[in-house]
């Protein structure tokens, strides 16, 4: 059996428990959530396109106007709404609750792929077993560490170079608030779900994976800067600044969408 793809897979989930921790403190600091996925998006779209371009030159004009259109939904799916709503669940509840929550993914995807008959269960089957038993106890732990608050520990907005001058949205939310941003987190899970599904057909349509994933990223971007124009037409504040907001940008644009993607 090859190893591999279950290794990246492991490096892959470091990376996004990183990026949950990293982006709270960002909007704790002050930053405008939607702001913030424009930024991130036009990072990897600088980072991914030279690359593209680079190795996949000579396939860029055998792309349809129609895959171009799918393209343009996937990212409005997968990453503008699905980031959004990510984001908007972080700075509602805790970096915890996004990333347990976000373990909610293979068990909305497996129902997904089960309906579309791209996978498949035989429950009088070990294998069929295993896998009912692993989305049902994967759900499970989502929801109990989503929902069940329990005591605080201590954050990583303690250290100097992530609580320095937080704002007051870093203070506890509220019951209700809570629930809200779990329930966004679980949204944003079944979009990027969504994106997974449908980006399996299109990778079959067209292999080029670099070029889907850097043409996706392009246009998640220009329809990230349209959302982030509707909720913050205050241009003053969407000036970086050399602290966690710049960190926390870098790392989810170069490290999260341009090496995990």
């Amino acid at each position: 059996m090859d190893a591999k793809p279950y290794i990246l897979a492991i490096i892959i989930v470091a990376i996004y428990a990183g990026m949950y921790v990293i982006s709270k403190a960002a909007f704790d600091h002050g930053m405008n959530s939607f702001v913030f996925v424009f930024y991130r998006q036009a990072a990897a779209s600088v980072w991914l396109l030279p690359i593209a371009l680079v190795l996949g030159r000579k396939n860029v004009q055998s792309m349809s106007l129609r895959l171009l259109v799918k393209l343009f939904f996937l990212a409005l799916i997968g990453s503008t709404l699905g980031l959004n709503f990510s984001n908007a669940s972080v700075t509602l509840t805790s970096a915890t609750v996004a990333s347990a929550t976000s373990n909610s993914t293979p068990v909305i995807t497996f129902v997904l792929a089960l309906l579309f008959r791209m996978e498949a269960v035989k429950l009088r089957s070990s294998s069929g077993i295993a896998k009912v038993t692993g989305v049902a106890l994967c759900l499970a732990g989502a929801l109990t560490i989503a929902l069940y608050t329990g005591p605080s520990l201590s954050p990583i907005n303690h250290h100097r170079a992530f609580g320095a001058h937080a704002a007051p949205a870093s203070k506890a939310p509220s019951r209700g608030t809570w629930i809200i941003g779990t329930f966004l987190m679980v949204l944003s899970n079944v979009t990027w779900s969504l994106w997974m599904v449908w980006q399996a057909v299109v990778l079959k349509e067209y292999p080029n994976k670099m070029l889907i994933t850097t043409v996706q990223c392009v246009f998640s971007t220009v329809q990230s800067f349209v959302v982030a124009a509707v909720a913050e037409r205050d241009f003053t504040k969407w000036k970086l600044q050399f602290d966690v907001s710049l960190l926390a940008v870098a790392y989810t644009g170069f490290v999260v969408t341009g090496v995990s993607f």
